[in-house]
């Protein structure tokens, strides 16, 4: 199995799309400088994915995050703070309650890349389907 981390944002942004319980209705093949568009079915209606990125998008990122907390928010809070940088040298740091409610922790929180925020949700939400 691919880890998230070695997704690309295309096939992450894909992946999310199943996990929210879209069905994949069109898809008009690419060729050299265009994977493709694929159409889906929401319960929204229809979306483009290629125009949905929550691996590169502040608001798309937000709609897969929400999806992921109204399934586990603490497992969500935990699959973030995994995924997040806590210190000035790239590495996370190990973590505890009284950490992420700090004021380090919340900030830390707060300026969470779309592409981290996707990658928890995916995580979330895929261990929610498989459990």
């Amino acid at each position: 199995m691919t880890q998230v981390k070695d997704m690309t944002d295309q096939q992450l942004n894909r992946a999310l799309a199943e996990l929210m319980g879209w069905k994949l209705v069109y898809r008009i093949d690419g060729n050299e400088t265009n994977e493709g568009t694929e159409y889906w079915e929401t319960d929204k209606g229809f979306r483009q994915v290629d125009f949905w990125e929550p691996t590169t998008c502040q608001s798309d990122s937000s709609e897969v995050q929400a999806k992921a907390i109204e399934v586990d928010a603490r497992l969500y809070a935990i699959n973030l703070a995994k995924r997040l940088v806590w210190d000035g040298d790239g590495d996370p740091l190990s973590y505890s309650d009284n950490d992420l409610f700090s004021y380090t922790g919340v900030t830390v929180f707060l300026t969470a890349s779309p592409r981290e925020r996707a990658e928890a949700a995916y995580i979330t939400l895929q261990g929610a389907q498989n459990g």
